[in-house]
């Protein structure tokens, strides 16, 4: 018979509450799992709350027949278990199989954080956000293009994806919460037999888990209207590709493009936008190298675990969380963009600044930010390998 698959607790966050409440959170494990179970189901019958789904502004924000086709079995729909769960897992802990062997490793969705998306940091990416990067890949990483996926296949795993994110920031909430409650003096989280001996505290116990799961369901509805609008360029000063640049600042003759790279340049390395600090003044990405993403801080630095202790990573690393990786800035020369290369793509990188990564949005003029687009543009050395993927993947198959 075939196994039955299931969501994997989040047992690193769990072991860091336990130990900073001091408390063993076995418990809060069970409790969260069934009520998680209740809320949405699991990876072969996903579900959609009741409340949700009767919510007029939170209804549409996934489609239990898209979720129905990302998920299951591969050959019963499981789209999302065929191509994406081999390195972000079943659970979207982005901890599958061969999530160890990839570099970056593969995004942990549970913590709602997503790098290239046209919203601010803090806010969550829009549907189309996440449909360009399922269909594009992300250049320099282990994710790369599925040619077999269709329009209607992209959709659904965008709602899954949503879906494994929704449900796993409601389970760090939960939790968060059970952190709180004294386990030896008889509190609980979630307990379903309360609704026959307790009604009145299992009402409250719920309304709680209720509002848990509104709060992450509303940030998600709430990304269209975050969008950052893109002011229009003038191609004569900003063109469409790196090459028109570096055809310009090839050319003998000074023009918009060339006094543009100058200005942005300035910029690059003034205090004012300090990119240079972490991408070297040539931007080759040389400027520091002793940084994290929060995908590692959220289990080191915000729980007091140091990153640089290896020993004190065994017994979370034993939990599933992955070993320790320093944060690399872009070489600007590679010409390699993960969030797209089009120009207004990277001026939302620069003035959005990336989620879950120390990079801050810029704070300059909007004609500032072109600048700074040529001028990274400008960095490129052509070479036949500049837009090969050299990650350590093992191959298409499995590149998800």
């Amino acid at each position: 018979a075939t196994a039955v698959a299931e969501f994997e607790p989040n047992r690193v966050l769990a072991y860091n509450i336990g130990r900073e409440s001091e408390q063993l959170m076995e418990q809060a494990i069970e409790e969260s799992s069934a009520a998680l179970e209740v809320l949405f189901g699991s990876p072969d019958d996903p579900r959609v709350p009741d409340f949700i789904s009767e919510d007029e502004q939170l209804s549409s924000l996934v489609d239990i027949e898209k979720l129905r086709l990302a998920a299951g079995p591969v050959g019963t729909g499981g789209l999302y278990r065929q191509h994406c769960s081999t390195c972000h897992g079943v659970t979207g802990h982005g901890r599958g199989p061969t999530a160890a062997l990839v570099d970056p490793y593969p995004r942990d969705y549970r913590l709602g954080k997503f790098k290239f998306k046209s919203t601010p940091v803090g806010s969550k990416p829009t549907k189309a956000d996440l449909a360009y990067l399922i269909k594009h890949g992300i250049p320099g990483s282990s994710m790369v293009p599925i040619p077999q996926l269709n329009d209607e296949d992209i959709a659904a795993l965008v709602d899954y994806v949503i879906y494994l994110s929704w449900r796993g920031e409601v389970e760090r909430s939960m939790l968060l919460e059970a952190g709180l409650l004294y386990y030896s003096d008889g509190e609980v989280l979630y307990d379903p037999s309360l609704a026959d001996s307790d009604p009145e505290l299992f009402e409250e116990k719920w309304e709680l888990i209720q509002e848990f799961t509104v709060d992450v369901a509303t940030s998600w509805a709430d990304a269209d209207s975050q969008q950052l609008e893109v002011p229009k360029r003038d191609p004569s000063v900003v063109p469409d590709s790196v090459e028109q640049v570096l055809a310009a600042m090839a050319a003998p003759e000074d023009s918009p493009i060339k006094q543009s790279v100058a200005r942005g340049q300035q910029l690059f390395v003034s205090e004012k936008t300090s990119c240079s600090k972490c991408h070297g003044p040539q931007g080759r990405g040389d400027g520091q190298a002793n940084d994290y993403d929060e995908w590692t801080k959220d289990w080191t630095k915000k729980y007091g675990v140091n990153p640089e202790d290896e020993s004190a990573h065994i017994p979370l690393i034993a939990r599933g969380a992955l070993p320790v990786r320093k944060v690399s800035p872009r070489n600007f020369e590679t010409g390699v963009y993960r969030g797209g290369p089009r120009p207004e793509q990277l001026y939302q990188r620069i003035a959005l600044g990336i989620d879950g990564t120390p990079m801050p949005a810029a704070s300059v003029e909007p004609e500032a930010i072109w600048d700074l687009v040529n001028f990274v543009r400008s960095l490129v050395v052509p070479t036949k390998e500049s837009a090969v993927d050299t990650t350590t993947a093992v191959a298409d198959a499995t590149a998800r």
